[in-house]
């Protein structure tokens, strides 16, 4: 990948231009229908200089954003009015529409969407500018591996035009060798004929000419066989292993692995192989064709002729019948990085790709989909139609060249028949497995092709209300994490336990998916240690079972990935910047905690997520020193997206103190784990002073009598707790508390009970 120097200095939107093929097929997967990369491309300044995560969560904000955008492609229709470029100016006026329909009553949805699909280019950015690092230097084995396969592609190509070229001389040798047949002929009818010198001469030379040829047509079949051979090893190992490798690819993309973008590099070998064998199906047609003149016992192409065209066409079906593949799995566009978890009633998007690439087969391939095609009858399975346009025609115009069809419009809806209540079944709902099928028929007569064609999306989890997303994910992971069967609709019945070393990995993909960090050895330490105890921790092959990860042991407790999830939520929701500067520990046990802390200067203290909240909570602890000069530590009541949704943490670290009576309440948090000052570590995420007071006027005079508050966290602390180690508090920070507690304002101070967390 070439970056040229000036690269970090250009807009997000040109730097993705410049990345390889397979990273730009990443970007084209963000955009469909609901916002077209059209818009991206035409107001790509606009979009980068607008903050899409606030507009997102403020609907009075989000409605003007929406109107300024399309005045925006206003203007841009101007411009192509102005070139008098009608079609473009038709495609903005057909996106304007369909925005105002799909987005008029609901502009924060478009907001949501515009900030995911800009944090989803940062991570493709970020992905392809350590991948370069990574690989300056080296090559990877895998890199060798299709190295090899572009060769074998290449080799069979220069075959192909090798016997291309072998069949034209057979064809001119076999023409001179009539023609020289022919002229012997006539002139042994004329009066005077030839002499016997030149009767013999004439012989040898046909005779040679007639052993020439069929050395040349023996030659010829040979090499038509051999080239089936080298197609049919090949077309092996696209088929076997290629193409599985890739389906095993992007299960780990879809929850949250590297990136699959391999899918272009396949097709190109697919249409490779296919493109070989109908010119040696054309080939073969040749040969036949020079059959019919010229032919003798023995004949090479007499005997082999049916052999290999058989043999060519089956190759052929065989390639076809494997090519049609689920490109991108079923996604509700509202939670694209919960794909395969479908909600009923809510449309989602699914598309299909043909691998080979022809421009014969462009419109010529109807897919239809079809929900539950093979299940058999279950008592107590949900059963769902499908709703929505079902069929599609695939064609390259839509597809960025590729022969693609994408369904962007189908929902579910659940089939009420009595008896098919879902408390009936062998398994809950977020375990029930569903699954989606398409099918379709290649027709071209003209060259004896009629294939039935199916491919299945991976298992979905279908689900009735957002509240069952989690769970729903969790069984998607639980699924694409231990087989790679794409038809086991039953894996819920007797689920397989998972090792640590396969759930850490996939557990670190949850994070790394959604910010810019997955969970370091530490972190997963601790989440070993909940799972498989202290002694296990060590053990990477230590079994987890799907009721561990899942489900709770008692209605009191909660299962550890509902504790995972609500953590993941925090940290979208209020902690993303603090998760990505590594300035959160996040997972460390008690134990852990005490450890690192009791050698550091007194006021140094951590993050952490508290272990017993459901909705996700964090904490601080920090540690001071007794009267004995040894470590105390305190952890002052989890924060909930409660709390953090009214005062952000950094505010909250800013401005905590701890208050006793008679005592001048002091903040005691002072570095950040090992030894960073406090402000140096969340300086930048505090708020701004103003910068100009506000003019002062008669009408606002009623408005300046009231003094400015802030909200601040206080915990209170037995007067025996408190010592002479603690540091004394700053006139500034004095009079801010004064002027919160003092105005008696209740919800200006969240006071909580000080104490260690259990």
């Amino acid at each position: 990948m070439f970056v040229k120097p000036e690269f970090k200095k250009m807009s997000q939107w040109c730097q993705l231009q410049m990345l390889d093929c397979k990273y730009l097929e990443q970007v084209d997967q963000l955009y469909d229908d609901s916002f077209p990369m059209d818009i991206r491309q035409y107001l790509s300044k606009w979009i980068e200089s607008i903050d899409w995560d606030t507009v997102s969560i403020q609907d009075s904000l989000a409605t003007v954003r929406f109107h300024d955008l399309l005045a925006q492609l206003d203007d841009q229709h101007s411009r192509f009015a102005l070139e008098s470029n009608f079609l473009l100016q038709h495609n903005i006026r057909k996106i304007k529409r369909n925005l105002q329909d799909r987005f008029q009553d609901d502009p924060s949805h478009m907001a949501m969407i515009i900030s995911r699909n800009l944090k989803e280019e940062q991570k493709i950015l970020d992905s392809a500018k350590s991948s370069k690092q990574e690989g300056e230097g080296t090559v990877s084995a895998m890199v060798v591996e299709k190295q090899k396969l572009d060769n074998k592609v290449k080799e069979i190509k220069e075959a192909v035009q090798f016997v291309d070229q072998n069949i034209k001389n057979v064809e001119y040798l076999q023409d001179e060798y009539d023609f020289k047949l022919n002229t012997r002929k006539n002139r042994e009818m004329e009066v005077h004929g030839m002499t016997p010198q030149e009767q013999e001469r004439e012989k040898l030379q046909i005779g040679r000419m007639d052993y020439e040829l069929k050395t040349k047509r023996q030659e010829v079949v040979t090499q038509l066989t051999d080239l089936l051979n080298v197609t049919q090893a090949l077309l092996s190992n696209l088929i076997s292993e290629e193409l599985p490798e890739w389906k095993q690819r992007q299960q780990i993309a879809c929850i949250g692995g590297p990136p699959n973008a391999c899918v272009d590099q396949l097709q190109n070998w697919f249409t490779a192989v296919a493109e070989s064998l109908q010119q040696v199906r054309q080939h073969l047609k040749k040969l036949q064709e020079l059959e019919q003149k010229f032919t003798y016992d023995s004949d090479p192409i007499t005997q082999k002729k049916t052999f290999l065209e058989t043999r060519a066409l089956d190759l052929l079906k065989n390639l076809l019948s494997n090519s049609l593949v689920v490109e991108r799995q079923p996604c509700m566009p509202t939670h694209p990085q919960r794909p395969l978890v479908l909600k009923t009633g809510v449309q989602f998007t699914v598309k299909l790709r043909f691998l080979v690439k022809l421009q014969e087969f462009n419109y010529q391939l109807k897919v239809k989909a079809m929900f539950d095609k093979d299940v058999t009858e279950k008592k107590g399975f949900r059963k769902f139609n499908i709703l929505g346009t079902n069929s599609k025609v695939m064609n390259m115009e839509d597809s960025n060249g590729s022969l693609a069809a994408e369904f962007r419009h189908l929902q579910l809806k659940e089939q009420k028949v009595a008896g098919n209540r879902t408390n009936e079944g062998p398994l809950i709902v977020t375990e029930e497995l569903h699954s989606l099928t398409f099918e379709s028929e290649l027709q071209l007569n003209q060259s004896g092709l009629n294939i039935k064609l199916e491919a299945s999306s991976l298992p979905v989890v279908v689900i009735s209300n957002v509240c069952q997303l989690p769970s729903g994910w969790a069984s998607i992971l639980w699924y694409n994490m231990l087989t790679t069967e794409p038809k086991n609709l039953k894996f819920f019945l007797s689920p397989p336990s998972a090792t640590w070393s396969q759930l850490s990995e996939v557990l670190s993909w949850q994070f790394s998916s959604v910010t810019k960090r997955g969970l370091n050895q530490e972190q997963l330490n601790m989440l070993a240690d909940k799972l498989l105890g202290a002694r296990a921790k060590r053990n990477p092959e230590g079994q987890i079972p799907w009721t561990k990860f899942c489900k709770s042991a008692n209605e009191k407790a909660f299962p550890f990935w509902l504790w995972i999830e609500g953590i993941l939520d925090l940290i979208k929701r209020h902690l993303l910047s603090l998760w990505n500067d590594g300035s959160i520990m996040g997972f460390i046990c008690k134990e852990r905690e005490k450890a690192l802390l009791s050698d550091k200067c007194p006021g140094t203290f951590l993050l952490r997520f508290s272990e017993s909240s459901r909705e996700g909570a964090i904490t601080f602890t920090w540690v001071e020193l007794d009267m004995h000069d040894k470590p105390d530590f305190h952890s002052v009541e989890p924060y909930t997206k409660k709390e953090l949704g009214a005062v952000s943490l950094p505010d909250i670290i800013r401005t905590y103190k701890v208050m006793a009576a008679e005592n001048i309440p002091e903040n005691p948090l002072r570095f950040l784990y090992p030894d960073i000052p406090k402000d140096k570590a969340f300086g930048k995420y505090y708020p701004k002073p103003a910068e100009t007071p506000e003019p002062m006027d008669v009408e606002n005079m009623e408005k300046r009598a009231y003094m400015k508050t802030e909200l601040i966290s206080v915990s209170e602390v037995h007067p025996s707790r408190l010592h002479d180690n603690m540091m004394p508090m700053s006139p500034d920070d004095y009079r801010v508390l004064e002027q919160a507690i003092g105005h008696r304002d209740i919800d200006a101070v969240m006071s909580s009970d000080f104490q260690d967390e259990n």
